[in-house]
């Protein structure tokens, strides 16, 4: 598959480019939000599969979980709006503009900050609102606006900077105070993971905080689209997870499991029945599970 203007990059194939994109800023305020008309949200911002000659762009990795970007054509699943937190610098913007296709283009300065894009997970569509406002103008107003109209949080921290990490565990905190009767899909990201020589912030040390703050975790590297379509397919995996029925739930499940392998699946079952009698194996267990964005 060709990548971005022909670079060579490492890592996980990126989002497919786009040309002409149309983005803008959308209503932070939610009760504006839920007050647009429905044509005109699923209309906002949209960036399809398609370029304006009409040539279909493949997206992703030809192998991945059945993920593929959608049609032009409005979403007949869910509309999710997912927020962006994170100290300056980290990359949120980076990962945002990747999901949107529009790091490349021209415009892609501009102003706006919203994301509006369905894509295929499981071989269901979704369509992700994902805002990148938390700095924006520096409002304590907007950022109060933000802990409370999310469906689903990304964290976002540098592994090269430990402070913003330290920013991402109070945020966190934040959150649950914010949300504290509600169930909010969150996943923490160490993104800039390729920087090895500059890292602060270990593997390990993500992943503990995770745990202790119950939630899921994944290091990205926006440089080179590494982990960031499966940190979009998680979000939304997390999302169903919590909003639909368990019977479209284990559905989902069943067909993930079809697809695994035989050893693979008895390394599960064992991890299982050992972390039930072992506390430190459990918290090693649950540890290793908040990589995984499928289950909760």
């Amino acid at each position: 598959m060709t990548l971005n203007r022909g670079d060579k990059r490492r890592g996980s194939t990126p989002f497919a480019a786009q040309q002409h994109l149309h983005r803008r800023s959308m209503p932070v305020d939610e009760r504006d939000l839920r007050a647009l008309p429905p044509e005109e949200l699923s209309g906002l911002v949209r960036c399809t599969s398609y370029s304006p000659g009409g040539e279909h762009r493949k997206s992703w990795a030809s192998d991945s979980s059945d993920s593929v970007i959608s049609s032009g054509s409005d979403s007949d699943g869910s509309l999710y709006k997912v927020m962006l937190l994170g100290e300056h610098g980290v990359g949120k913007t980076s990962l945002a503009r990747i999901f949107g296709g529009v790091e490349d283009c021209a415009d892609a300065d501009e102003a706006g900050n919203t994301y509006d894009r369905s894509i295929i997970v499981d071989g269901e569509e979704a369509s992700l609102v994902v805002f990148d406002i938390w700095e924006q103008d520096d409002s304590q107003w907007l950022q109060n606006h933000c802990m409370k109209m999310g469906d689903a949080y990304i964290i976002v921290y540098s592994v090269t900077d430990k402070v913003s990490f330290e920013k991402a565990s109070e945020l966190r905190i934040q959150l649950r105070r914010a949300r504290q009767t509600e169930d909010i899909p969150i996943i923490l990201v160490g993104n800039k993971s390729d920087l090895v020589r500059s890292r602060e912030v270990s593997v390990d040390e993500g992943r503990a905080c995770a745990v202790v703050f119950d939630c899921k975790f994944i290091e990205t590297s926006a440089a080179l689209h590494h982990n960031v379509q499966d940190l979009f397919e998680g979000i939304v995996r997390q999302i169903r997870l919590r909003k639909d029925s368990k019977e479209d739930n284990a559905r989902r499940m069943a067909n993930t499991k079809r697809r695994e392998s035989i050893s693979k699946k008895a390394r599960r079952f064992l991890g299982r029945i050992v972390a039930k009698n072992n506390k430190k194996m459990a918290f090693k267990a649950k540890s290793k599970s908040c990589h995984d964005l499928s289950v909760l």
